[in-house]
Formats: structure tokens, sequence, C-alpha cells
């Protein structure tokens, strides 16, 4: 069986490429390259292209007429450039997924996997929230994620397609045979940043110390993205079984189900490393929030999928890569 992961070059679509490996699964990437590497495809059938290129989706299909369902991760992630740039993000994720979609079905391929997100959630009081908490995305990203999910379900009540839409919470990690993993250089997300401020010798910014959580820090959900990969595969595997013409579409939050505040990310930090990570308390940043996290009790029900690892592996696996990377991207 052969599954179609577009924006398999990327950090998540690589990782879940490396899992349906092991698994017998055959995939086949699709990546325009604008943030994927070309190095995490060395192995693997690649189609370099976009998404909304109908010419190259169709020779894709024709080549591999085994291909069942697609993994959609695809897309612009990052918060601070989506609110300089949301006409940018709404083509790249939006215009360019209804285009890709409409592809697919010409194709006769109506399972569609997508990588949606937990910031899509009113998630602002530390509370852990479920599939059918309010949402209330907070940046043109997350915003797209969720004008997505809905042009996705609106697809499927028209019976023109079947969309499973896993919501992400906070990826952490590498792949564990170190095949591939996050290719940014200097993340911006809270783990990167403590990495960076450790390597460099300074004192790490905790931002927001006066929040409604245990300790009054921001309060996230890390998930070691091999888990998140093993998620893939256990949807893969059951999709036919959560979706059918009764229900067509489905959320299913991706989530440790229990949340870490920052000064207690710190502390799992300070257990992998030899030398502590110094930190400094400062004044919570411009739209900066309290968070929250998710309850997995539907990922444990529908997938039988819950989290394997730590987010002391997680850290670790992070601090392995690094010199991995660096030997493996050149720039």
């Amino acid at each position: 069986m052969s599954v179609l992961i577009a924006g398999g070059a990327g950090y998540i679509g690589s990782t879940v490429a490396s899992a349906c490996l092991d698994q017998g699964m055959t995939p086949v990437i699709l990546d325009s390259l604008v943030r994927g590497r070309r190095e995490f495809t060395g192995d693997r059938i690649f189609y370099e292209g976009d998404i909304s290129d109908g010419a190259l989706v169709d020779r894709v299909f024709f080549e591999h007429p085994d291909i069942s369902t697609v993994v959609h991760c695809a897309a612009l992630i990052v918060v601070p450039e989506s609110v300089e740039d949301p006409i940018g993000y709404y083509e790249a994720n939006v215009a360019k997924s209804l285009a890709f979609v409409g592809h697919l079905r010409r194709n006769g391929c109506d399972r569609l996997i997508f990588s949606s997100s937990g910031s899509i959630y009113q998630a602002d009081d530390g509370s852990p929230v479920n599939e059918d908490s309010p949402l209330a995305p907070q940046s043109p990203y997350s915003r797209t994620k969720a004008v997505c999910e809905g042009m996705f379900a609106d697809i499927a009540a028209a019976r023109q397609m079947r969309v499973l839409s896993l919501r992400y919470f906070n990826p952490v990690g590498a792949d564990p045979k170190m095949r591939t993993g996050l290719q940014l250089k200097r993340p911006s997300h809270a783990l990167g940043k403590m990495i960076q401020a450790h390597r460099e010798g300074t004192a790490f910014p905790v931002t927001g110390t006066d929040y409604p959580t245990r300790d009054g820090t921001g309060i996230r959900d890390y998930v070691h993205v091999w888990d998140l990969a093993a998620a893939h595969v256990a949807a893969i595997s059951r999709f036919d079984s959560l979706l059918t013409e009764a229900e067509p579409s489905m959320a299913i939050n991706l989530g440790t189900g229990s949340g870490t505040t920052v000064r207690e990310l710190c502390a799992a930090f300070n257990q992998v490393v030899d030398t502590p990570l110094v930190t400094v308390d400062v004044e919570p940043r411009p739209g900066d929030v309290a968070g929250g996290y998710t309850k997995s009790d539907r990922a444990q029900r529908l997938l039988g999928w819950t989290p394997q690892l730590s987010l002391e592996e997680g850290i670790r696996s992070s601090l392995d890569w690094i010199p991995v990377r660096d030997a493996m991207l050149k720039d």
C-alpha cells in the first residue's frame, strides 16, 4: 500500500514517512521544497512540486495507482510570518489546499488525513480542551487551519471526500533513528529557544509568570513527533472504520493529555543536560496567552493511540538531532 504525503520533506511529514516505511507502507512524497528539505527524501519516492499543480498530481497517481490515502502536511506554519504576510498564508494553506482536494477527487482518492493544529482552540486560561471545545484561532496561520477544517467538512458533507483532521499540539523531538528532525537551526518555539540559550550560555526568558496555571507560567502540551507519526499510521490503518457515509469528517486531538508549564519544561530540560539552564523572568509578549493542553480520550478510543515517549526523551532526541542536522543540512 502506498501513501501520498504532501509536505513529506518537512519536519512532520518526513517523520510520518519514516513511520510508514517502518510499518511496510510505501510513502510517496510530494513537496515544493519551499520549507521542506531534499535531504529528507533520499531513500523515498519523491516528486518536487506544488500541491496545486494538477498535472503533477495526476502524474503521481498515474505512476502510483496503489495510493490509498493522502496525508496533507503541506503548509506554511510560522506564526509571526503569517501576521506579516496573511495573503501568502491564505494562498499557500487554503487556496492551494482547495485545489489539491479537487485534484485528489479527479484521481478517485477520497481518503484525506489533514494536519491541523491545536492552536485553533480558545486555549487562553490553561485549561484542557477536547474536540468539542470552542475554537478561537489567534493568528492568520491558525485561522488557515480552522478555515481548511471547515472547508473540508463541507466537502465531506457533500459526499465528495472523507477527511480526518488530526489536531497536533506541540511536537518535539526527532525520528529515533535520526533519519529526520526539525530542519530549522533557530526555531521559534520554546524548546528551540531553550536549546539555543543553553548552547550560547545566555539566560532563557520565561515570558509571563502571572498566568492562571499551577506555577504562573504558560502551559502547553508537548508531544513527541514519533508518537505523532505513530498516530498517523494508526489513522491510515483505521480510516475506513472511522469515517463512513454517516460521519464523513472528524477531528482528533493529538497530545499527551497533560500540560507542561514553562518552568516544568525548564526542569525537564535540566534533567537531560549536564549544565543547568539559566532562566530570567520577563513580561509576557504581546498576544501571549496562558495556553492549554488536550484531553486525548478520542485518540485512545478511536485510534488505539496513547503517547509512548516522555518529554525528557523528546528533549534528548532534539539535542541528539542537532549534530546530525548540521552534518546533513548544509545551509
